[in-house]
C-alpha cells in the first residue's frame, strides 16, 4: 500500500536539485556566498553572508561580525540593510542568507524583523525549503502601523494589510 506524501515543501532531491529550489535566486547566491567567505568570525567560526535586491535594481550584502562581547556581534543581515540605506534606501525584493559552506539558511528572528521594515510588498526569500513570502516566515510581523495606532494594525502582518489596500481581499 502507498503512503501518501504530504502537499506542501520539500528538501531539495536529486530529482529536483538546488536550480528548482533557487530558480531567480542564482546571482544573489553567488554575492552571499562570496561576501559570506569575508565574514570575521574567529569565535564561532560560523561565516554567514546575506545579499538582498533592492526596489531600484542593486544588490545589497552583509556578513557577520563577530565580537569578543558576545552581545555585539553584527549579524550579516545589519550589514545588508546598512548598506540598503546608506546607498539611497528603498525597500527589498528579494534576500537570500547562505552559511560559510554556501547552503540557505534562515535569518533568526530578529533578522527577520529588521527585514520586515525595509521589505517591499512583494518580498520573497529564499529558505532552506523553497521561496517564501515575509508573512510565511514572519507571521503577524509588529510593523510601523503598531506604533502608529496598535487597535488598527492588522492581526495578518504588514503584507496582508498592503494587499488589502491594493484590492485583495485575502
Amino acid at each position: 500500500m502507498d503512503t501518501p506524501t504530504p502537499a506542501g515543501p520539500t528538501e531539495p532531491t536529486e530529482t529536483t536539485g538546488p536550480t528548482a529550489q533557487t530558480a531567480g535566486f542564482d546571482a544573489l547566491l553567488d554575492s552571499a556566498c562570496d561576501v559570506a567567505q569575508r565574514a570575521y568570525a574567529p569565535y564561532s567560526g560560523f561565516r554567514v553572508g546575506a545579499a538582498g535586491l533592492a526596489d531600484d535594481g542593486r544588490t545589497v550584502t552583509g556578513c557577520n561580525v563577530e565580537n569578543a562581547g558576545y552581545g555585539v556581534t553584527l549579524c550579516a543581515e545589519c550589514g545588508l540593510v546598512s548598506e540598503l540605506i546608506a546607498g539611497g534606501g528603498g525597500k527589498l525584493e528579494k534576500f537570500v542568507c547562505v552559511n560559510g559552506d554556501g547552503a540557505v539558511i534562515m535569518p533568526c528572528g530578529r533578522c527577520r524583523q529588521l527585514l520586515a521594515e525595509h521589505a517591499s510588498p512583494q518580498f520573497r526569500i529564499l529558505t532552506p525549503l523553497g521561496e517564501r513570502t515575509l508573512d510565511a516566515v514572519l507571521p503577524q510581523a509588529f510593523g510601523p502601523a503598531d506604533l502608529d495606532d496598535p487597535a488598527a494594525a492588522d492581526p495578518a502582518g504588514p503584507a496582508a494589510a498592503e494587499r488589502r489596500t491594493e484590492g485583495d481581499p485575502s
